[in-house]
């Protein structure tokens, strides 16, 4: 066999794979998500939320009912491949768990819970620059990112996160772009 013919043919073969590969993740990227297999997951989910924004002196995700309100942009504000990658993600974590730890993720004492999240925040991480916006814009966000943007964007609007976690000033006075902090001072519910 001639040495341009065989390469070639294995240049057509990785074309192949790589497209047959390509449209397999694509599909499993835009098909329909499976929203009832997430909205059935909200304990878990809850302790998702927790392990982010834990109680302290302030109200926890969980007492603000974070989970609720994540699942409801989840379903109904979220872009199909976030979806979709987000199900992944929750799946990818109750294998994870169940293969590293021998047990479900609830059952996980909170350090092996703690360890499992920040497996799949350093896993998520999207690529730097232009290449991260382009994969952010056409295969969706990756599961940690998600999670993490919707739980602090859902106890920051939540009653009890902006009354009691942040500082809420209804009218604040005149602006001051420099200001000493006081000790122990909570930054502002205001943009």
């Amino acid at each position: 066999m001639e040495r341009r013919k065989a390469i070639g043919n294995i240049l057509l073969l990785a074309g192949g794979v790589t497209v047959s590969v390509t449209s397999y993740k694509g599909y499993q990227w835009f098909k329909k998500p499976d929203l009832d297999f997430i909205l059935a997951q909200k304990q878990l989910i809850e302790a998702l939320t927790e392990i982010i924004i834990p109680k302290t002196d302030t109200p926890g995700a969980k007492e603000a009912g974070v989970a609720d309100t994540l699942l409801l942009l989840l379903k109904d504000c979220t872009p199909r491949p976030t979806q979709n990658r987000f199900i992944e993600g929750v799946k990818e974590l109750m294998n994870y768990s169940s293969s590293e730890y021998k047990k479900r993720f609830l059952d996980c004492t909170l350090e092996e819970q703690s360890t499992i999240l920040r497996h799949f925040q350093n896993k998520g991480k999207p690529f730097k620059g232009l290449m991260g916006k382009v994969q952010n814009k056409f295969l969706g966000k990756s599961f940690y990112a998600t999670l993490a943007e919707y739980t602090t964007y859902c106890y920051c609007t939540s009653e009890l996160g902006a009354t009691q976690g942040l500082s809420y000033v209804l009218v604040p006075g005149r602006y001051n772009g420099c200001i000493t902090l006081d000790k122990n001072q909570r930054t502002w519910a205001t943009k």
